[in-house]
């Protein structure tokens, strides 16, 4: 949803993040709009913490940090986002407001988000030069979309359902699927993101 009212006009960087600094809602950055954050389910906030909490231990001892969504993130030159959880293995001060390095961030979708997750998003993270790994994790069953980063920069997808572990490139670790939906109460089955349809290239949700 967009968020800008003075005087509807595109939004410079620096002028967005001197609104968001006096802002009371978090508000993402794409190409001189903002946009306010929605609450999330409890099924999300308890998905994103689990992720959160295993990317966090693996990181003590090495150069890289785990952030929560209150973190904001800019993967290019007007382009910000608050993901639900990134990791940044650059050099950084405490005192910083902003991660300009990520080297993976992980997004739990919705069906409210879904389209931004696997569209816009996905195209946006991929041109931050430092990222490795955008997971997409789905909160309404046990599915990770993994998007990696190739040494010969070039990207691939793989999907993860049911069982299994992610192979994690910062901080090094095997992220399993039990990890990241551990204690959380899957819903009805016929309840789904959509999906979609190879034959009409349309979402649909199953059924």
């Amino acid at each position: 949803m967009r968020d800008w009212s003075p005087s509807q006009r595109p939004l410079s960087f620096d002028e967005y993040m001197a609104w968001e600094e006096k802002s009371t809602r978090k508000h993402e950055f794409v190409n001189g709009e903002v946009y306010a954050m929605s609450g999330v389910t409890r099924r999300h906030d308890l998905i994103a913490g689990n992720v959160y909490a295993h990317l966090r231990a693996a990181a003590r001892g090495t150069p890289c940090r785990a952030y929560t969504s209150d973190m904001k993130v800019r993967v290019a030159a007007s382009v910000t986002y608050y993901p639900d959880v990134s990791i940044d293995c650059a050099s950084h001060s405490d005192a910083d407001v902003i991660i300009d390095h990520p080297c993976l961030v992980v997004e739990v979708t919705s069906r409210s988000t879904f389209r931004t997750d696997r569209g816009e998003k996905l195209e946006n993270y991929r041109r931050a030069p430092s990222l490795r790994m955008y997971l997409i994790v789905d909160q309404n069953r046990r599915r990770v979309t993994c998007h990696r980063r190739n040494d010969d920069d070039t990207w691939t997808a793989e999907e993860h359902e049911g069982g299994g572990s992610i192979a994690v490139p910062c901080p090094r670790m095997e992220l399993t699927l039990d990890d990241i939906y551990e204690g959380v109460q899957m819903p009805p089955l016929g309840v789904a993101e959509p999906e979609i349809d190879e034959a009409t290239g349309e979402y649909v949700v199953e059924r």
